[in-house]
């Protein structure tokens, strides 16, 4: 799994949403700024974000993009599947034919990959990012991993 720009700009722009949606409607104009990302390319991730419900946008004097439902309802992984980013770290895209239309070795390994990034970006929405900026300065989220089951556990010392 490589998480392209696609993904990483819309959870950022996503999350400063998030931060200043005490502001009302916020302009792409001034997320782009505070970011640094393309004002045309933010329009684009927010095309896909809207028509999924994740964002209310009004043209205007005044206008701006809002959150679409509450902080606490729009998970990471919701942002990441609005924007048509990849969750998968398989290399034949779970269809099991990367050796010759055979599943290859570490298929299994890869696939259970996945399931663990989606069950923990599942698990993550946008106030526990916002909340944890604002209490730190950065985003250190990661206090528990998701088991095979789907529960939440604390990550081993390493």
């Amino acid at each position: 799994m490589r998480l392209t720009t696609k993904g990483r700009y819309a959870v950022t722009a996503m999350v400063d949403l998030a931060l200043h949606a005490d502001r009302g409607r916020i302009a792409l104009g001034e997320i782009a700024e505070r970011h640094g990302i393309s004002q045309s390319y933010l329009e684009q991730l927010f095309a896909a974000l809207r028509k999924q419900g994740l964002v209310d946008g009004t043209r205007g004097p005044g206008g701006g993009y809002q959150l679409g439902r509450a902080r606490t309802e729009i998970s990471v992984a919701d942002v990441i599947d609005a924007v048509d980013e990849s969750l998968d770290a398989t290399r034949c895209g779970g269809k099991r034919d990367c050796e010759g239309g055979r599943g290859c070795l570490t298929h299994d390994l890869w696939a259970e990959l996945s399931t663990q990034i989606r069950h923990y970006l599942a698990s993550v929405n946008l106030e526990t990012v916002a909340t944890q900026h604002r209490t730190s300065g950065e985003v250190q989220i990661l206090r528990q991993w998701p088991s095979a089951s789907g529960t939440l556990q604390k990550p081993s010392a390493a």
